[in-house]
């Protein structure tokens, strides 16, 4: 990941971060960390990557539920959309249970597999309310940014000492 923003870095420290927290698995929770090793302020990290990791959720939210349905039936890439939809699926309990909370906490706390895109495609299998769904992801990226900030920026300092 450090060589592919060390890539990007060559159109500014900027460019690299909204186009790092634009990628799927990625996201913010990645690009936060890779601005702060790269000795951006956390008042410019936060709203670069907020703005990136938000930019294809509109998108997902309208055509994930389709678009996993057609790769479920192309011969090479079945295996993995049926996987990654079942996993979606065994947290749909969760989600459902708080509704808009739900989908809020998932896209917020920073753990592997949760996150803006996933939070969106589930919403989308839910067949949630695209607009209640997108202020949902939204304030769990918000939640997600500030959880990453302060912990990239305490690790990092951990780290100088």
């Amino acid at each position: 990941m450090e060589s592919l923003f060390t890539w990007l870095g060559a159109a500014g420290k900027e460019t690299a971060l909204f186009l790092v927290s634009m990628l799927p698995l990625v996201e913010l929770r990645g690009a936060v960390p890779l601005g702060v090793a790269a000795g951006m302020p956390w008042y410019e990290i936060l709203p670069i990557c907020y703005l990136g990791n938000l930019l294809p959720i509109p998108f997902l939210l309208l055509f994930a539920a389709r678009m996993l349905d057609w790769l479920a039936r192309m011969p090479g890439l079945k295996k993995p959309a049926v996987w990654y939809t079942e996993k979606l699926n065994s947290k749909k309990e969760h989600v459902t249970k708080y509704a808009k909370w739900g989908l809020f906490l998932f896209v917020a706390v920073p753990l592997p597999g949760t996150g803006a895109w996933s939070g969106a495609v589930l919403a989308s299998l839910l067949k949630m309310p695209p607009i209640r769904a997108f202020f949902s992801i939204a304030f769990g990226v918000v939640a997600a940014g500030i959880i990453m900030a302060v912990a990239s920026s305490g690790l990092f300092s951990l780290f100088s000492l």
